[in-house]
């Protein structure tokens, strides 16, 4: 462990003032002599124009300051909905997190999602309460809903006084003066050395107790709650002492063989890509060629930065435990792995799925390369966009999150690339499974030279168990070398089926195949496989999937009714009620086309009082008149002729 480093992210639903925090860490720090607002555009985190224009984090954002001897690598992430992708990223290289909670608005709908996030990857966390001067805030209804909601192994170990007011203050209730039996209690329930001390009613230490504390933090069986005022500058700085005394570093060895993870790309004028890791094991340097162990390539290290925010230092090195930015890999892209694979490196974790799909068009033709240009520079950046350019059509398409998102894309894109881009309509993304078994068959072998013959058996499979592929022909039939290449076309031939769609859920079987001695080639049976894949979906007809999201709304009882009704016309289910205090919870799932404004329309009819949280549910089987098929994008393979002159470089 390195005990002289954090890497800590800072997490919270959008406007609960994580921003604000951020900047207070900074000016505390003295790493900036003037706090930042987020409502005049002048923070350090927040440093792309259309961040300072909306007045919210689009990007997730590094900064580093030290404080009481400690490096503190903080990310500040973007606290909407529509980009959980980056923040998925951030959560991987995270040693230990704040989630702030609003003070007013309680645990919002991303919180639950960001919050069982956590939980998952045992990231240690404090929550922060924030913003107890303003009006309507309740410090204690909102510790009632963390017990409820997100957990109730908390540690409150500060109190509020004159909350909702602008003299709100709070006071600490844990150090040597103050032993507060609620806390000893909390730690008890989770040491049992300590619980077996507290029944025989020992006299605890300070020190004993902090350190049971401290142990119990690290090990995610308790979570400090503090409590403050960014925007007043109130409890930042036990937030801060609190970070370093009770959060961990990262377990990490310089000695080892360097293993280091790409989390993140960004762009600079000079130097061009940038790749922020973390390293796990190892060192990088200045100008020392570096493995990149995912693409099985070498490339040259020409500077390692210190991140700061839209600053930069070249520190000419990075140990294990840090994080920094990496100069020099051009080919690099978010999630590849640096020296070695390791079992430290951390496992992915997913938030939300893009759920539809979008075409972006130049306002002005003569843009059209650049803008191809710039949202391939942006999917490296961002994955999830998956950006797909049709050229036969010559359309661009990105895949979305959601409607803010469309928003910055086409902020980013006028002020960092000097072009105006419209969007299309979202659509929603169906996918396409077979509908009952059938065969495919190809007899690719004109115009000579070439040689493929294949047959495929097709089957429907369990919905969600995805691609299977197996052989089971010889290599006397069809040599292994030609039969690779099979392999790995498969998920090319599966893009598009014959409803427009991705095609998955579904198992094809290699039964029959021939090859040339003299006339195949690996090219071949490249071409010929979606040609062999899509004959067999034709037999076997497709059956659309629609996407489906999980939701839990909270609200009045006097809406149960009303929102029930708009679920069932939603085509969506729901479970019994759960009936408290006057409100209901209800838990179900719904279409995500027929849902795509129910959340606005949720705010509306309660006054913005009911609460909605979804996530990705999964996908089901939808008839045609219900989903969305589509005419297929490029040449397809069906149409033969076409498909083999595309392939073969004749077709203009």
């Amino acid at each position: 462990m390195n005990p002289k480093i954090r890497n800590i992210g800072i997490l919270a639903h959008v406007d609960a003032g994580k921003t604000t925090i951020t900047e207070n860490f900074l000016f505390l720090s003295g790493q900036t002599k003037k706090l930042g607002s987020v409502d005049d555009g002048t923070t350090q985190t927040d440093f792309m124009a259309v961040e300072r224009e909306r007045g919210i984090s689009v990007r997730s954002s590094n900064t580093t300051f030290d404080w009481e001897g400690v490096k503190i690598n903080l990310i500040d992430t973007p606290g909407h909905v529509d980009f959980s992708a980056d923040v998925e990223r951030v959560l991987r290289v995270m040693d230990c997190a704040v989630i702030v909670i609003s003070a007013v608005e309680g645990v919002q709908a991303h919180t639950e999602t960001l919050w069982n996030a956590l939980q998952n990857l045992k990231i240690p966390t404090i929550i922060f309460i924030n913003k107890i001067d303003r009006a309507g805030a309740d410090v204690e209804l909102v510790i009632n809903e963390i017990r409820k909601e997100l957990t109730n192994n908390i540690a409150v170990l500060s109190e509020v006084s004159n909350e909702a007011t602008t003299n709100a203050n709070v006071s600490f209730l844990w150090n040597n003066e103050a032993l507060n039996d609620t806390i000893i209690e909390a730690i008890a329930n989770t040491d049992e050395d300590v619980l077996s001390k507290y029944l025989d009613e020992h006299k605890f230490s300070f020190g004993e107790l902090d350190e049971s504390l401290t142990k119990a933090v690290n090990n995610c069986n308790l979570y400090p709650v503090l409590m403050g005022s960014a925007k007043n500058s109130i409890g930042v700085r036990e937030l801060l002492n609190a970070v370093i005394h009770y959060l961990p570093g990262q377990i990490a060895d310089k000695t080892k063989p360097l293993s280091a993870l790409i989390y993140k790309i960004t762009h600079d004028k000079t130097m061009g890509q940038i790749s922020h890791v973390k390293v796990y094991n190892g060192e990088i340097r200045n100008r020392e060629a570096i493995k990149n162990a995912s693409q099985e390539i070498n490339e040259k290290v020409t500077q390692v930065r210190k991140l700061i925010s839209n600053k930069f230092e070249d520190i000419g090195e990075v140990f294990a435990g840090d994080i920094a930015g990496i100069c020099g890999l051009q080919n690099a892209k978010v999630g590849d792995i640096l020296g070695e694979f390791s079992d430290v490196l951390p496992e992915d974790i997913s938030l939300r799925t893009p759920l539809l799909t979008v075409q972006v068009k130049a306002e002005n033709d003569k843009d059209y390369p650049a803008l191809a240009q710039a949202l391939q520079e942006l999917s490296r950046e961002d994955p999830t966009l998956d950006f797909e350019w049709l050229r036969e059509d010559k359309e661009l398409h990105v895949k979305i999150m959601g409607w803010i998102q469309i928003e910055v894309i086409e902020k980013i894109l006028e002020n960092r690339f000097s072009i105006k881009a419209k969007f299309d309509d979202p659509t929603v993304i169906y996918k396409e499974t077979p509908t009952k078994t059938g065969e495919g068959f190809i007899r690719y072998w004109m115009p000579k030279p070439c040689w493929a013959i294949m047959k495929f058996l097709i089957e429907p499979a369990e919905i969600g168990s995805g691609v299977k592929y197996e052989s089971k022909i010889s290599v006397d039939d069809v040599q292994q070398k030609y039969q690779n290449e099979v392999e790995r076309t498969i998920p090319n031939a599966l893009k598009q089926g014959i409803k427009g769609w991705e095609v998955t859920d579904l198992k094809i079987t290699l039964i029959e195949g021939e090859d040339h001695q003299v006339h195949s080639n690996p090219g071949d049976f490249i071409v010929a496989t979606p040609m062999g894949i899509m004959n067999g979906l034709a037999n076997t007809d497709t059956t659309l999937l629609e996407s489906l999201i999980s939701f839990k709304i909270s609200a009045t009882e006097d809406l149960l009714g009303a929102i029930t009704s708009d679920i069932t016309q939603m085509r969506g289910t729901f479970g019994s009620p759960e009936m408290e205090n006057g409100k209901f919870i209800l838990s179900g799932i719904l279409p995500v086309a027929t849902s795509l404004d129910f959340p606005v329309r949720l705010s509306s009819r309660s006054g913005g009082k009911a609460k909605i949280s979804t996530k990705f549910h999964g996908y089901q089987e939808c008839s045609d008149e219900l989903g969305q098929a589509r005419e297929y994008k490029g040449i397809s393979p069906l149409d033969t002729s076409k498909w083999i002159l595309k392939a073969r470089k004749a077709l203009q």
